[in-house]
Formats: C-alpha cells, structure tokens, sequence
C-alpha cells in the first residue's frame, strides 16, 4: 500500500528539510542491499523524528529496532550534550552495516548499539529515557510498551511507529492476523492509558506518540 499519493509524497518531501548526505547514502545502500527496505525511516518520516528529538533534546533515548541504523541517527541530532542512544535489534547480520554508518556520521560516542531480543534486554537496562522509540516486531508492541513504561521519565515520550499498518487497522478485527490485531491492541491501549497524552499521526504508516503525565 503506497503511503500517499506518490505525487503528493514528492511534494512533501520536496518541502521539507533535506536529509544529511550521510543519510542519503544509507537511505540508498538500504535499498541496494537490504531485503525489506520499506521498514526505512527514510527521508521524510526521518526529518519528522529528527525535530521530534530537537524539540525533545533528551538525554537518553531508547530505540527498540535498529534495522540499519537511520531512524537512531535521526535521533542522535537532537540529542542533548552529553545524550545517548541505546538502539536494540535481533538481527547480527546488519551489524557491519550500522556501525559502518555510525562511525561515518560521527556518531559512535552517541549510539550504543546492542544486538539481542529486546524483551531480554530491556529488564537489564538501568536507564531513564526521555524517548523511547518502538519499531521492531509487531506482535511485541503491547510487550513493549508495558516493558519501558517505567523507565520512561515524567513528560518523556513513548512513539511507536507502523500503527496504520497499511490501513490493515481499519479491517474487521477477527479477521486479521496476528500481527495486525496486536498493533491495534496497541492503539486501543495507549488510547485508554490515562497515564499519557497520546496522538496518532498519519505520518508515512502512523506514528503513536505519547507523552507520560
């Protein structure tokens, strides 16, 4: 399912800020290389999570799905002096390819990059987050999000990304998959959540975002 109407897309990007040449070559060797390269941030939706994260300056960041490494350097230009990334994904294979980009933008006292399943991971994690990210396999995000929800600061923010699924969200329920019925257990959830300010934002496949009270 395209996003937006492609010339409409064209416009928005071609009205909006444009992404670092660092950026433009993982955006393109993502797509050369890597099976899959819809799962991108890429170039709009990136600059939205890069202001996101200037408005946001927070200190430390918890990204959950790394894939090749775009959305955290995103994240990392907006981060407080000082600030850090902690970025999570399952996949070893796509290591090189993150560290490579990591160290080309500058960023390797920034992004701390872990591989493993985030559901181990995060228990161990010390840290409050002022951001933490969600991107990574669709039927964990309830898991996920009840995981970080107390690691997150006071007025710190939780954005879970794909929660339009390709407009899958708006299909009867019963009839779905798994994966589907999850991500709209999600919204439904963050929705009921009385600990958090929420709205979902038809940006690219829909971001959540929300803000602890």
């Amino acid at each position: 399912m395209q996003f937006l109407d492609q010339k409409l897309d064209d416009y928005v990007v071609a009205h909006s800020e444009n992404e670092p040449e660092v950026l433009y070559q993982l955006n393109r060797q993502t797509h050369i290389k890597v099976l899959q390269p819809r799962m991108l941030s890429g170039h709009f939706q990136g600059r939205v999570l890069s202001m996101l994260s200037h408005m946001i300056q927070p200190k430390n960041v918890l990204e959950i799905g790394t894939y090749t490494g775009y959305s955290a350097l995103c994240f990392a230009e907006g981060l407080a002096d000082g600030g850090c990334i902690t970025t999570i994904d399952v996949n070893y294979e796509l290591e090189d390819m993150v560290q490579e980009f990591i160290q080309k933008a500058g960023m390797q006292g920034k992004i701390k990059a872990l591989i493993g399943d985030a559901m181990e991971i995060i228990p161990s994690l010390k840290e409050e987050y002022d951001l933490v990210f969600i991107d990574a396999d669709k039927g964990n995000y309830v898991n996920y999000y009840n995981l970080v929800f107390d690691k997150v600061k006071k007025g710190g923010y939780i954005i879970a990304d794909n929660v339009l699924w390709s407009g899958k969200v708006l299909e009867d329920y019963d009839k779905l998959d798994t994966d589907t019925q999850v991500i709209m257990d999600y919204n439904k959830m963050v929705q009921a959540d009385e600990r958090v300010q929420n709205v979902l934002f038809p940006i690219r496949d829909g971001l959540n975002i929300a803000r602890k009270l």
